[in-house]
C-alpha cells in the first residue's frame, strides 16, 4: 500500500463511505506477510520509502520469485530485477500482464501514479553500458517518471554529448553510467546544474578492475553535483534519481 491508497482509504472512513470493518480487512495483511518460510513480503515499503518492495531475483529459485511476485503484484506495481531468461517464464505465468525485458533483466507490471517535477535523464558512455542503464530506466518508469535516454555519448567523442545538451537541461536529475575510467558523470555534472547519480559499470579492459577504476573515478569527481552508487547498480541509481525528481506533497 502506498500513501495515495492509504489516504483514499482513510478519507473514505472519515466520510462514512467506507466502513471501519472494511478498512480493517484491507489493512489486516499489513505491514508484512510471511510466505512459505523463505520470504517475508513487505507491503508497507512504498508507504515508508516511496516505492514498493522490489524483488532481487539473483540467487532465488524461479518458484520463489514467482511466489513473491504474485503477492506483491496483488497490492500494487511490481518490479523484479536481475531476472535471468531461464526464470522469466515462471514469473510471467504467476503475474498476468507482466512484461519481461532481457536487456535489463527486469520484469514489471504497472507503475506508480505520483507527480514528478520533470523528466529524468539516463545516459551511458557506450553501448556496452546499456543493460545497466535500462535497469535504471525501467525502475524510473515503474516509479512513474518520464525517462529521456541518451546513449553512447562517452568522452571519446564529446561532440555527441554536447549535441544532446538541450535534453540534458530538461532533466530534473540524471543517471549516468560509464565503465573504463568512469569519466562521463563528471563531464555531465560540469555541463548541467542537476543532481547526477553516477553508475560505474564493469565494462572495460583489465586495469578497469571490473568497475573499481570507474567507481574510484566517480567518487573522486571534481563536479560537486556528482554522487555514485555501487558497480552495475542501475536499480539503485534509478531509485535515487526518481526520488529526487518526485514532487513532495502533503505534510
Amino acid at each position: 500500500m502506498d500513501e495515495k491508497r492509504l489516504r483514499k482509504l482513510l478519507a473514505g472512513v472519515a466520510a462514512g463511505t467506507t466502513g471501519v470493518d472494511q478498512a480493517v480487512r484491507q489493512l489486516e495483511g499489513m505491514p508484512f506477510e510471511p510466505l512459505g518460510g523463505f520470504a517475508t513480503v513487505d507491503h508497507h515499503r512504498a508507504l515508508r520509502v516511496g516505492m514498493p518492495e522490489v524483488i532481487f531475483a539473483q540467487g532465488k529459485t524461479a518458484a520463489q520469485v514467482a511466489a513473491i511476485a504474485r503477492r506483491l503484484a496483488a497490492h500494487g506495481p511490481l518490479l523484479v530485477t536481475r531476472l535471468g531468461e531461464e526464470k522469466a517464464p515462471a514469473v510471467k505465468r504467476a503475474v498476468r500482464g507482466s512484461r519481461y525485458d532481457p536487456v535489463s533483466r527486469t520484469l514489471r507490471r504497472g507503475r506508480m501514479e505520483l507527480p514528478m517535477r520533470g523528466p529524468v535523464g539516463v545516459c551511458c558512455a557506450g553501448t556496452s553500458d546499456i543493460p545497466v542503464c535500462e535497469e535504471a530506466a525501467v525502475t524510473l518508469e515503474v516509479m512513474g517518471a518520464e525517462v529521456i535516454r541518451i546513449y553512447d555519448v562517452g568522452v571519446a567523442g564529446l561532440h555527441r554529448l554536447l549535441a544532446r545538451r538541450p535534453e540534458l537541461a530538461r532533466c530534473v536529475s540524471l543517471v549516468v553510467a560509464a565503465g573504463m575510467e568512469g569519466a562521463l558523470p563528471s563531464v555531465v555534472g560540469g555541463l548541467v546544474g542537476r543532481p547526477v547519480v553516477g553508475v560505474p559499470t564493469s565494462v572495460g579492459y583489465g586495469a578497469s578492475l571490473g568497475g573499481i577504476a570507474a567507481l574510484l573515478g566517480m567518487l573522486n569527481s571534481c563536479a560537486p553535483n556528482v554522487t555514485a552508487v555501487n558497480i552495475d547498480n542501475g536499480f539503485g541509481a534509478g531509485f535515487v534519481a526518481g526520488l529526487i525528481a518526485r514532487e513532495v506533497t502533503g505534510g
